[in-house]
């Protein structure tokens, strides 16, 4: 941790970027060493004549150390490359981040799990798997990587926290800047069970359209394996699993009906030889057999606590809902027949959202759960 405003010197260094900073780091082994570098071995490292004059006469390590500053007043840890508590598996990609700016548990990062993403967009289908996949895998003890975005990403990640499990936000904004904003409490819900939210990028940075794919690359490189629920031929995720399959990490993918557009990039896969996933076991039998030793299956359906359950009208009700789409009140009425008038069906609708057996959602939709 001492050595981070040295880190973040080369990541604020004008003209030096990614590769330059790699490329330094190859001549000189260590962050002290190149800015310990005359001027003449800098420059020889083909780099950029103002990044090198920056490095030489020390406004890079000045930077460095106010934003170290600065994240350090806003309680965000930093780790660089080099120095211990940098995920193993992160460093083993082809291109690292030189520093990671982390709000939360630092150890998070560093634990089993893999990635849940997707599209922004998820069918009522997709949103049921996203939220199934994200509760199973925290009972399993897996950590859930994502991107804390909109659709499966935020719902897979909610899904995690709420069935008290661990989970890691990677942003494409600097670690103060929460995007989209409507996910701000939900970061805040991350932090506070004992996973994190991190970023490669300086504090302030916006959410700028290059800055996300620059991020996939983390989210794969963190993960065991990246699980796709959703998404079209340009998706962003479909870049997350290139990068995956780049970095030697598995793909998972959940199959989806042919006609609907979200289901393109999970079949797409699936034709390229991701695996099927349908549930979280067909996730875990792949994982590495150390890591499979280490994990924790959920408890039994023994000893789980009993279920609330439905009679009489509710029945009627629950047997009307399909699991894979959500009907307007009017159209469970006309189901039904016209048995129960709209207001005693609202009334038998509240009652099963109470004891946990439907979801209503927008528009006055119902869509049943179990």
């Amino acid at each position: 941790m001492d050595n981070a405003p040295l880190w973040l010197g080369l990541i604020l260094t004008p003209g030096l970027g990614q590769r330059g900073a790699q490329r330094l780091l190859q001549a000189f082994r260590s962050p002290e060493a190149i800015y310990a570098a005359s001027l003449t071995e800098l420059e020889a490292c083909h780099i950029a004549a103002e990044a090198a004059q920056w490095l030489h006469s020390g406004r890079s390590a000045e930077a460095g150390a106010l934003e170290a500053a600065r994240a350090q007043g806003q309680g965000i840890a930093l780790v660089g490359l080099g120095e211990r508590g940098y995920p193993e598996l992160l460093r083993e990609i082809y291109d690292p981040p030189l520093v990671l700016y982390v709000r939360g548990r630092l150890a998070a990062l560093d634990s089993f799990g893999v990635a849940l993403v997707g599209t922004r967009h998820p069918s009522v289908y997709g949103r049921i798997m996203t939220e199934r996949l994200g509760g199973e895998l925290a009972h399993w003890g897996l950590t859930i990587f994502s991107g804390l975005a909109r659709g499966v990403d935020g719902i897979g990640q909610k899904a995690c926290v709420e069935a008290g499990g661990a989970t890691v936000a990677v942003l494409g904004t600097g670690a103060d800047v929460i995007y989209p904003a409507e996910n701000r409490g939900l970061a805040d819900a991350i932090v506070n069970a004992g996973g994190a939210i991190i970023s490669e990028f300086p504090l302030g940075t916006i959410p700028a359209a290059q800055n996300f794919p620059i991020r996939n690359r983390v989210i794969s490189g963190l993960s065991l394996g990246v699980v796709v629920v959703e998404g079209g031929e340009y998706s962003g995720s479909r870049i997350t699993a290139r990068m995956a399959l780049e970095q030697n990490r598995e793909v998972f993918a959940v199959p989806g009906q042919v006609t609907q557009k979200q289901a393109w990039l999970p079949n797409a896969l699936l034709k390229q030889g991701a695996k099927l996933v349908t549930e979280v076991a067909d996730i875990v039998e792949e994982l590495p057999s150390a890591v499979r030793a280490r994990l924790q299956p959920p408890a039994t359906a023994a000893g789980a606590p009993a279920e609330a359950t439905a009679d009489g009208p509710q029945v009627l009700i629950l047997n009307a809902l399909p699991t894979d789409a959500a009907l307007h009140v009017d159209e469970i009425v006309n189901r039904l027949e016209n048995r129960f008038s709209a207001p005693e069906t609202l009334a038998l609708l509240f009652d099963l959202e109470l004891g946990g057996r439907i979801r209503q959602l927008p528009g006055k939709k119902y869509l049943r759960v179990s």
